[in-house]
């Protein structure tokens, strides 16, 4: 596929305006549905936020900017969004229904030859597709957060998806400076949110049975462990300390690791009691509006300079 490709994103919240500014940057040409007005102004806003960023740090000449900018066109219509798809990206809400439906619907609207990829962070592509005809064409692209900075993107393939589209999308996705990986059965949560899951029920249990509060949890992780993972995967990690001490170690601690089924007590007691984290003020930690901005921006910032060296 090459750059006169026509991507198309479908839901301009944070994570399709990163997608889309990610392919405008390497120089496609992106239709980007916002689903009202207000929307469209906030992902507009996003987008020249996000565009200031890459030029402060070197990442984009700032004399290419309006260039970038001006290959995002944030429509309202949704048949203007699909018609000329080559490349269709599902950006909304995580709900199997309206998901199924987009699906159907996306199908009918884009020409026979079109790709079309759900950003679903973990649920099934296979189900996703499943009220879809052309389901061959139908399969998973799980961009991580912040979409315009972080290199991974997992591709799943669905129980119809065709070995050809999957090449495909791997092959646009380097194209576009991502790293794809293949994720070879479609599994809930794919690979990586799979880790990171099990990783977050041990951190919330920890907490629950008062071994240590919230904040000395993430500083445990901060400067151990946490400190090796992108050089040194657990796999590696494992084959390097060696597999017969991973053995006599697991051996030992896992009957002990939290292995519930079910989500935290704790955690349904701060969802029930309104405590959701940033967007309220309080979670497991309590934030202020300025704790929040410097935590999204500190993020951005390491990001930039580990991804970048910047």
């Amino acid at each position: 596929m090459e750059n006169k490709a026509k991507i198309s994103v479908f839901g301009a919240g944070k994570m399709g305006t990163g997608i889309a500014l990610q392919f405008a940057v390497t120089g496609f040409p992106v239709k980007l549905l916002a689903f009202d007005v207000r929307e469209q102004q906030t992902s507009a806003g996003v987008i020249e936020d996000n565009l200031k960023l890459l030029a402060e740090n070197g990442l984009v000449d700032a004399d290419r900017c309006d260039e970038i900018r001006k290959r995002i066109d944030i429509v309202l219509d949704f048949d203007e969004a699909a018609r000329e798809a080559d490349f269709a990206i599902e950006c909304v809400l995580e709900n199997m229904e309206l998901k199924q439906n987009y699906f159907a619907r996306l199908d009918q609207a884009c020409k026979p030859g079109a790709v079309l990829c759900t950003n679903t962070s973990a649920m099934s592509v296979t189900e996703i597709a499943s009220k879809s005809v052309h389901r061959e064409r139908i399969l998973g692209t799980h961009f991580w957060n912040p979409g315009h900075l972080i290199p991974l993107v997992e591709v799943v393939k669905s129980d119809a998806s065709s070995d050809e589209v999957a090449q495909t999308v791997m092959e646009v996705l380097r194209s576009v400076g991502k790293k794809p990986v293949l994720c070879k059965k479609d599994v809930p949560g794919f690979i990586a949110n799979r880790m990171q899951h099990a990783l977050w029920r041990e951190a919330i249990s920890i907490v629950e049975n008062g071994i240590a509060d919230a904040a000395t949890v993430d500083e445990a992780v901060r400067y151990s462990f946490g400190l090796r993972l992108p050089q040194l995967g657990p796999m590696e990690n494992a084959d390097m300390v060696g597999t017969d001490l991973t053995y006599n170690i697991h051996d030992y601690i896992l009957r002990d690791l939290e292995d519930s089924h079910e989500p935290s007590p704790l955690l349904k007691q701060l969802r029930d009691a309104g405590k959701i984290g940033f967007k309220t003020g309080e979670g497991f930690q309590k934030w202020t509006p300025e704790q929040v901005a410097q935590s999204n921006a500190e993020l951005n910032e390491y990001l930039i300079r580990m991804l970048y060296g910047k």
